[in-house]
């Protein structure tokens, strides 16, 4: 099997369902015995997990359909997570050493399904960029909105992480321009500034570019006003329902959209729901891992150090403070 591995390893479980947005005081930092693993079972030492806005949503009841269930008070959030195997059960057919993916995030170690973790190789420079959301953005770019060369693209809010990598992708991919929208004035100058977007714009305080392809991870207000002066035939492709998260119930994202101004403009909307098929996979990370070393991407990203941070990470992410995907670094 391995070394042995007698863990005590610490969790950040829910103490209270959050009223609104989550709170640090919302959530607790307990050790919990790991054990080994069984037959079939690896244990990870986990290196870094996502912190996302999604956890809103779970927190909230979730909604039918998603991919990650409810989270109830007792209980340790989910996140995709990199970590490290450093002990193997019985015809797990994975090696210690390996590093691997899996979502049982928030917490140090963890014994898992060998059936649920996913090797990561060495395709991409740095582990930590498994953890964003460049292949939802190449998707949403390529397969659902089509862009084509020299169109103008615009991304709702450009500093998240699905934003964060869209533009550049966008311009890697041929766009002509790339705009953004961005909560406040100053997270607008960062867009601009830090991740090359050519223009940023906040809504409800000034007009929006009009573009070809929409790249929508807000919903609600963000996205009316991107319709609202969408270039005939403009496609867009809905990622997110920020909206919802930060400033609704968690579990919808409702806006008051003119239907028939979309059809007279042939303009198109499309949920990205997909996920890579094994192919498509690994044809993906050896074309985003050229494009990481070359310098054609980056990944924009910010480490919070230690588990005992999440939960004020996870407040920082709603309050906006951060651009690109926030990861915590165990």
């Amino acid at each position: 099997m391995g070394e042995r591995w007698a863990v005590v390893g610490r969790v950040v479980r829910l103490v209270a369902v959050p009223e609104g947005l989550p709170r640090p005081e919302d959530f607790e930092v307990v050790e919990v015995a790991v054990g080994e693993p069984g037959p079939g079972e690896v244990l990870v030492r986990n290196r870094y997990f996502q912190v996302s806005a999604r956890l809103r949503t779970l927190f909230a009841g979730g909604v039918e359909g998603a991919p990650l269930p409810p989270v109830w008070v007792g209980e340790v959030p989910p996140s995709i997570t990199v970590g490290e195997v450093v002990a193997v059960g019985d015809g797990a057919g994975r090696r210690v050493g390996e590093l691997v993916s899996h979502w049982a995030g928030w917490r140090e170690e963890v014994v898992v399904p060998a059936a649920g973790v996913t090797p990561l190789g060495d395709a991409l420079p740095d582990p930590v960029a498994h953890l964003g959301s460049a292949w939802t953005a190449y998707a949403a770019l390529t397969r659902f909105a089509k862009l084509r060369a020299g169109e103008t693209v615009l991304v709702t809010a450009g500093g998240g992480g699905v934003g964060s990598i869209a533009g550049q992708l966008a311009r890697v991919l041929g766009a002509g321009r790339v705009v953004a929208t961005a909560r406040t004035r100053e997270k607008a100058r960062r867009v601009v500034d830090e991740l090359g977007f050519d223009a940023a714009f906040v809504v409800g305080a000034e007009p929006v570019e009009a573009a070809d392809v929409i790249i929508d991870n807000v919903g609600g207000a963000h996205l009316r006003a991107v319709l609202d002066v969408a270039r005939p035939g403009a496609r867009v492709a809905m990622v997110g329902a920020l909206a919802g998260q930060v400033d609704g119930s968690g579990t919808e994202a409702p806006v008051e959209i003119d239907s028939f101004g979309l059809i007279l403009r042939g303009i198109s909307l499309h949920g990205v729901t997909t996920r890579p098929d094994q192919h498509e996979r690994d044809e993906w990370l050896v074309r985003f891992g050229g494009w990481l070393r070359s310098g054609a991407l980056t990944f924009p990203h910010v480490r919070v150090p230690g588990i005992d941070a999440a939960p004020r990470a996870l407040q920082e992410v709603f309050e906006g403070r951060h651009l690109g995907t926030v990861v915590v670094e165990l």
